[in-house]
């Protein structure tokens, strides 16, 4: 992508929403006009194929916080540039607010003052070339420094620009969650239309960025190509949810288990179990740890949390029910509620007496 195209393409209307747009309605829109455009779903259609090089790019530059604002700020400026006639360069002829102005006063240049070329040398002279006076570098030094990666393919002055590294691609792929945990290598479409088989390394997140140096877009002969970014999306687990490098899962433990103790099993995310001792008198909600058995990182491994709810059977046989009806009229002292209902007075500043429904 060149900086020619920051000034001639309107990427959110490539993207199809407002210039206002929130992050999160950028992605939104991609994602849909990706799916709708990919190749993949509309093979042999060249249309089809074009614009989702032409949606990847404006994402590209929308959904970077910094490239989303020089590239509004180029946009804004270059709406009241004029080209003087004749085919002179930028900016020429008195009064014209050509591209030397622009860019002057975005590098700090104001008050009118221009960019001025060294002896010779019109916008494509030699890159880094003082002008008489010490005036500034030439138009393709401006250029490098705004988009970052040179103004390659400007193409001003006839005289060729500098490019320090080739456009950044942005691609997207969804993994199961346990791929995502344990790290995986997915072939997918990149912006550009190219095939990449990417590694993913393990513990990636559901929204993460990947970064892989050197498989963007090419950057030309002798200059290094861009990067290729991955967004990534992971699906959900029907048993476990993760919490920063942790894992949760919720076990059911029946009454027996919880009130006398028990040793029970819990299930791991590679398949396996790990064994947990209940101590009696558990209450639902009570969370054990197992350490070591999260996701692991480069830098961490995460543990297995494991949060135990106490089953209350559906329906009973006479022997079940006779044992129940036994231990409640065995129990009939104890009032569960007693701890929950005092603590509640006592933050109302009222006694025992006090307030409707008070015990009688």
């Amino acid at each position: 992508m060149s900086g020619q195209d920051w000034i001639e393409k309107d990427f959110y209307a490539e993207l199809g929403v407002p210039k206002d747009a929130s992050a999160a309605d950028v992605k939104k829109s991609y994602r849909k006009l990706a799916r709708t455009l990919h190749p993949d779903a509309n093979p042999g259609d060249a249309e089809a194929e074009r614009r989702f090089k032409e949606v990847g790019e404006a994402y590209s530059v929308l959904s970077d916080p910094e490239k989303r604002q020089q590239y509004d700020a180029v946009r804004a400026m270059a709406g009241g540039a004029r080209f003087s006639a004749g085919g002179r360069g930028p900016g020429a002829g008195a009064g014209a607010g050509g591209f030397e102005d622009l860019f002057g006063g975005m590098f700090g240049q104001g008050g009118g003052q221009r960019v001025r070329y060294g002896a010779g040398q019109g916008p494509g002279g030699r890159a880094g070339s003082p002008g008489a006076g010490g005036a500034p570098p030439g138009f393709e030094d401006l250029l490098d420094g705004i988009f970052g990666q040179g103004g390659a393919g400007a193409g001003f002055g006839g005289g060729p620009t500098r490019s320090r590294q080739g456009a950044d691609v942005q691609a997207s792929t969804t993994l199961e969650f346990t791929a995502a945990a344990e790290g995986s290598t997915t072939t997918l479409r990149a912006g550009d239309g190219t095939t990449v088989t990417a590694r993913i390394p393990a513990g990636v997140r559901d929204g993460q960025k990947i970064r892989l140096r050197g498989k963007g877009a090419s950057g030309g002969p002798g200059v290094p190509p861009g990067d290729l970014v991955i967004t990534v999306a992971v699906r959900p687990h029907p048993v476990f949810t993760r919490e920063g490098d942790d894992l949760r899962v919720t076990l059911p433990v029946t009454f027996g288990e919880a009130a006398l103790g028990a040793d029970v099993e819990a299930p791991t995310l590679d398949g396996g179990t790990v064994r947990l001792r209940v101590p009696p008198g558990t209450p639902s909600g009570r969370v054990l740890r197992a350490r070591g058995r999260g996701v692991a990182t480069a830098k961490r491994t995460g543990d297995l949390l494991v949060t135990l709810a106490v089953v209350v059977p559906q329906r009973l046989d006479d022997d079940a029910r006779a044992a129940v009806e036994a231990f409640a009229a065995a129990t009939a002292d104890q009032d569960a509620r007693a701890d929950l209902l005092r603590a509640a007075r006592g933050a109302s500043g009222r006694g025992p007496q006090g307030g409707v429904g008070a015990p009688r």
